[in-house]
């Protein structure tokens, strides 16, 4: 039985939630991002209006503003979304139990054998595109091949609204003329690098010599050489949050930065995240770690142990130590943090969203942080009941500091 797999990618997610309840913003120019007030922040998704002028995820708002003075910004509500990804997922979990998550907009689906309850492969994409729209009013695209590689790559042949098909049969007619850059996997500086080689397109990838690519590229070259000729071997796995062994967030920065500050306020937006998903599935860390990507594609990671947690308050404070500590001169293109070191110990516990701090007056360490404890479960489910707009996270000088709510 041939396998096949989907890759469903919904497109300009955060901005597309957005105009399922601002349907005025149709057609015009408009993100999702940081504070439009101040115009402040950084874009987190752009429409495909705005893209014509330009802009970019991760594309400082000011700049934004400047290619685009009459865009429309909106703040995000990453409660909003994440409900709206878990309705898109509900929908894809009728057609197939094997589906594995791979970012809050995108999944793959394990569709063998589904041809007898679903149809042909591009009708049972057809119709999970036609339910997607009808049921939430949001558009995806969806790959089809016979592997999590080739799905993906599929997907963002047609953009937005297309349904494509890439077998491994199809790849020298329509996957080798691409440019090498746009292999999955491959960023500016693997680029320039393949062009340094003469290798310039897919298909020059596909039959260079492997021995060669491994020699200049290390393992990535063999990983390349095999993706450039259709051959991906992983399994679609579900996902078990039981399983979780980290909760990490990272982004790809629209251009590279020198400043830490900026890469500071980066880094609360992640470390939100990363608490907010941890409190929500009842996991305290121990191990805290950031990432930095450089410009020539070298990467860091640093890592500090601390008390169990799940505070956003020490995610971001613990992120931002280490990120002085190792803070250099060079040009920084992505940032990243996670929290890992799950104890069983702690595990057995479900976080409690409504309980209220013991004071504790021999420990006053421990008593601030069950009072923040308290307040980020107050501010977890205001957001839960009324979306993250509602509630902000300020910055200060030092970093971290009050939330404040808009009224």
């Amino acid at each position: 039985m041939e396998r096949v797999v989907f890759l469903v990618d919904m497109n300009a997610f955060y901005i597309s939630c957005e105009q399922t309840r601002h349907p005025e913003i149709g057609g015009k120019p408009a993100v999702v991002a940081g504070d439009p007030e101040n115009r402040t922040g950084i874009v987190l998704t752009a429409n495909y209006e705005a893209r014509k002028y330009g802009i970019k995820t991760t594309m400082i708002l000011r700049e934004a503003f400047r290619l685009c003075p009459g865009l429309i910004v909106i703040p995000p509500d990453h409660r909003f979304y994440s409900q709206k990804s878990k309705e898109v997922m509900e929908i894809l979990s009728s057609y197939t139990p094997v589906i594995e998550q791979n970012s809050i907009d995108e999944a793959w689906l394990d569709m063998t054998g589904c041809e007898g309850l679903s149809g042909s492969p591009v009708e049972a994409a057809s119709d999970i595109m036609k339910r997607i729209n009808q049921e939430l009013n949001l558009w995806c695209s969806i790959g089809i091949s016979e592997n999590k590689f080739l799905a993906k790559m599929a997907s963002e042949m047609k953009k937005p609204h297309g349904i494509t098909q890439l077998w491994k049969k199809d790849i020298q007619e329509k996957m080798w003329p691409l440019p090498a850059g746009n292999l999955y996997g491959v960023g500016k500086q693997t680029a320039a690098k393949l062009h340094n080689m003469g290798i310039y397109s897919i298909r020059d990838l596909a039959l260079h010599d492997r021995a060669n690519l491994i020699s200049m590229l290390g393992k990535t070259g063999d990983e390349l050489y095999m993706l450039a000729n259709g051959n991906d071997d992983s399994p679609v796995r579900p996902n078990a949050y039981d399983d979780m062994k980290s909760v990490g967030r990272s982004v790809t920065l629209s251009h590279d930065i020198t400043d830490i500050e900026y890469a500071k306020s980066v880094l609360l937006e992640l470390s939100e995240d990363v608490g907010m998903t941890a409190r929500k599935y009842g996991k305290k860390g121990r191990t805290i770690q950031i990432s930095i990507k450089f410009t020539d594609f070298k990467s860091m990671t640093r890592q500090m142990t601390v008390p169990p947690t799940c505070l956003v308050k020490d995610i971001y404070s613990t992120g931002v130590k280490l990120l002085e500590k190792n803070w250099s001169k060079k040009p920084v293109r992505l940032l990243g943090i996670s929290l890992s070191g799950f104890d069983n110990e702690y595990e057995s516990e479900q976080l409690s969203l409504f309980k209220m701090p013991e004071i504790n007056d021999e420990n006053h360490e421990k008593e601030k942080n069950k009072k923040t404890d308290d307040l980020e479960n107050a501010i977890f489910n205001i957001r839960t009941k009324y979306g993250s707009s509602i509630i902000k996270t300020g910055t200060s000088a030092t970093g971290y500091s009050e939330e404040n709510s808009k009224k």
